[in-house]
């Protein structure tokens, strides 16, 4: 059994949910959202990162703007599109289905 790969897959799983609610709070830049992944204990790397906001930007849930930045090249911000918004709320909704139904089984477990 390998530990650490089914750990990974579980925060694999929820890293969709986390980004897009990131996002949510306002225009975000990748390092910022890498950045605030790394201080909530969920590390991500550019390599995962890009590819996923370019899937979900694809499927119509994102939508990003250029920024002239002072010390280098424009800076690519992602924000939420109308779908993304309703997309999060649904996502949230089964989280916490999912939370409640966990909760319920494991602590059932541990009496």
């Amino acid at each position: 059994m390998d530990l650490e790969n089914r750990k990974a897959q579980l925060k694999k799983g929820i890293l969709e949910y986390c980004i897009l609610s990131i996002i949510s709070r306002g225009e975000a830049y990748a390092s910022d959202i890498i950045e605030e992944m790394k201080e909530a204990k969920l590390l991500v790397v550019e390599g995962t990162l890009y590819p996923l906001l370019s899937r979900l930007k694809n499927e119509g849930l994102l939508q990003y703007n250029w920024v002239e930045s002072k010390s280098g090249p424009p800076r690519k911000y992602y924000q939420l599109s109308d779908e993304g918004a309703k997309f999060l709320k649904e996502l949230a909704i089964t989280w916490q289905e999912l939370v409640l139904a966990v909760n319920l089984i494991t602590n059932e477990n541990n009496k």
